[in-house]
């Protein structure tokens, strides 16, 4: 039986636990003492580095650990948070107030909430261009586990060339760590520029900063293909019809909300699959929020809707989801 001394306890659940799913789950912690909180994380790892993760295949970071901010255990230990990794949300029931989750360890099955919180991310985008399929050693950059298979890839002996494909801050970063590998590398941006965000005349220094460090540039140039090769090498091809030899390719094209779990729940989706959310984070549905990589926001500048898929802003915004979870309107 509730009582003043004894509050009912809110149970909230969280998708995702990396930048966004981990603060707003640790403030919430700090918020109300009492409150049941659930993560799950779909892989192994939560509150890792995100942007530490080129640095630690360029051997800038040298420990591994140090990409790991939090651990299951240690979220467990300090905030009392109940972490489930290798458990992915694949569905949300709004109209019962549970989500279907499959689990590892426990299988299938269905857990119920008062307040959730979407923070399931972006994913690479792969495009269907010719071979992609079949090539061997192409690789995008997500997670800790993705990470790790380039780092092995990467430091091979017999691995001399790396092409990256995409000009955004993940491929000039990565391009940059693979030629402190020591990698012959070869950055390809369709665009007119690398770093779309920059005026032109910033992004022409970060070219020049990158070619004197020995990286190699084809900018305008769109890749139109994939050939496979022998002994693991491959080819990338190009729309001018060069082909650049590689025994690593890494895409980085850019990233979609990973969000197709969420279609048919009713909760709002934008045009390219982004979570709908107000100034608090909420989404359409009572008692739902969204944060980080996979929501669609209006910018303060322009009023337009966008999209930041970055871990400054996810950090925020599970904040500030927490914040109105526990009754204060942030």
């Amino acid at each position: 039986m509730n009582s003043p001394n004894n509050p009912p306890r809110k149970k909230v659940l969280i998708v995702g636990g990396v930048a966004g799913g981990a603060s707003a789950a640790t403030r919430l912690r700090r918020l109300d003492e009492h409150a049941e909180i659930v993560l799950f994380e779909r892989g192994e790892h939560v509150s890792f580095a995100n942007c530490g993760l080129p640095y630690y295949i360029g051997g800038v970071i040298e420990e591994r650990g140090k990409l790991l901010v939090q651990t299951p255990e240690s979220l467990k230990r300090r905030f009392r948070i109940d972490v489930r990794t290798f458990s992915e949300v694949i569905a949300v029931h709004p109209d019962r107030r549970t989500v279907t989750v499959r689990s590892r360890d426990r299988g299938e099955y269905e857990e119920s909430y008062d307040a959730l919180v979407l923070s399931p991310g972006a994913k690479p985008v792969r495009p269907p261009l010719p071979g992609i399929e079949n090539v061997p050693n192409l690789y995008t950059l997500r997670n800790v586990a993705d990470t790790d298979r380039i780092r092995q890839r990467a430091t091979d002996p017999a691995v001399r060339r790396a092409v990256v494909v995409g000009g955004g801050f993940i491929g000039v970063e990565m391009a940059e760590n693979l030629r402190e590998l020591g990698l012959d590398v070869t950055l390809v941006e369709a665009a007119p520029q690398i770093l779309a965000p920059l005026d032109p005349e910033m992004a022409r220094l970060v070219e020049r900063e990158l070619a004197g460090h020995g990286v190699r540039l084809r900018i305008g140039q769109a890749v139109t293909g994939f050939e496979a090769g022998a002994g693991g090498e491959a080819a990338v091809v190009l729309a001018d019809g060069e082909k650049l030899a590689a025994d690593l390719i890494l895409l980085a094209i850019g990233v979609r909300p990973d969000t197709d779990f969420l279609r048919g729940s009713g909760i709002a989706l934008g045009e390219r699959g982004h979570i709908i959310v107000d100034e608090r984070l909420r989404t359409n549905v009572p008692d739902v929020y969204a944060v980080g990589d996979a929501i669609e926001t209006t910018d303060l500048v322009t009023g337009e809707r966008t999209a930041v898929p970055l871990a400054g802003p996810a950090n925020k915004q599970g904040r500030i989801a927490a914040d109105n979870i526990a009754g204060i309107p942030s």
